[in-house]
């Protein structure tokens, strides 16, 4: 874990529990594609960059996750480096505490407040095209997250963030973190077709074709969507509909999991209902959700 590993003439990404992308972008100097999860992430970033004898110039995050962002502040402590975030994600990453309260609805409780859900703020300036360094381009891959971006190096390696799971994840887990399903499935259409040298995701091998695994991913969102219309066959509350999901799955349930399968699960009620597959009623006081197929 945390081992440099060379892809092309300029371009790399450490092996950690969401790959980190670096990118040289001089003879001595460095820009990293995100910076992982906590403080230890970054001493142990800021290590392979001494024993290389290189100098940090700038963070990229591609959104504002914590295993995306938590090792800011102490690069930017220890190098001055910048730090940029696209869109909201800059936000979340500034004040990371929205993260935890996002998920919740509210005042998050301590359950939530840990390293996993919310990261050290750190000085994150917003990301545009002219913040980036000659030959690195970002592109748009939102769903996962909102304003979350991809990018291309001048060598035709592209770095995917959290745009799609391993197959091996979604056999384990099934339900993967999806704020906007719409998005999510737009997204997934255009990194399908996408072609390039070499793609690198946060969560999964690189490949030199990533079509498959992207085509994999859409049919577990329609398979996930059907599953929980199939809950819904009678007027269903949120949490039952949670329960069932988790029973579904077998998945095991802690307050974590709750708050993020069930903020993905409301994300799918939502892009249903949109599509009107699915309607809200009150009943009783109750919001339920009831399958119009």
């Amino acid at each position: 874990m945390y081992e440099l590993i060379k892809i092309s003439d300029t371009s790399y990404y450490i092996q950690s529990p969401a790959k980190i992308g670096l990118v040289r972008t001089g003879p001595d100097t460095v820009c990293l594609i995100d910076s992982g999860n906590d403080k230890d992430a970054g001493k142990k970033v800021k290590r392979i960059l001494d024993a290389e004898g290189w100098k940090l110039e700038a963070i990229y995050n591609t959104h504002s996750h914590a295993d995306h962002i938590g090792g800011n502040q102490y690069l930017q402590k220890q190098t001055q480096c910048k730090a940029f975030a696209p869109g909201i994600e800059q936000c979340l990453s500034r004040h990371p505490i929205l993260e935890p309260a996002f998920l919740y609805g509210a005042n998050p409780p301590g359950e939530l407040r840990h390293k996993f859900l919310m990261a050290q703020p750190s000085d994150v300036l917003p990301l545009t095209s002219k913040d980036l360094p000659t030959g690195l381009k970002m592109f748009p891959l939102p769903g996962h997250s909102w304003d979350m971006v991809g990018f291309r190096t001048e060598d035709d390696i592209v770095f995917l963030a959290d745009c799609l799971a391993s197959t091996e994840t979604l056999e384990k887990y099934q339900l993967t973190y999806v704020i906007d399903v719409q998005a999510y499935l737009d997204t997934l259409e255009t990194v399908k077709k996408m072609e390039a040298k070499l793609f690198v995701p946060s969560h999964a091998d690189p490949t030199e074709d990533i079509g498959p695994l992207a085509q994999y991913n859409i049919d577990k969102v329609h398979e996930i969507a059907d599953t929980i219309l199939d809950i819904c066959k009678e007027p269903t509350s949120g949490e039952f509909i949670l329960q069932k999901i988790f029973e579904h799955y077998s998945l095991r349930m802690n307050f974590e999991q709750h708050e993020l399968v069930g903020c993905a699960t409301r994300s799918y009620l939502t892009w249903l209902k949109e599509q009107g597959r699915i309607q809200a009623i009150i009943d009783n006081n109750l919001l339920l959700w009831s399958s119009m197929e």
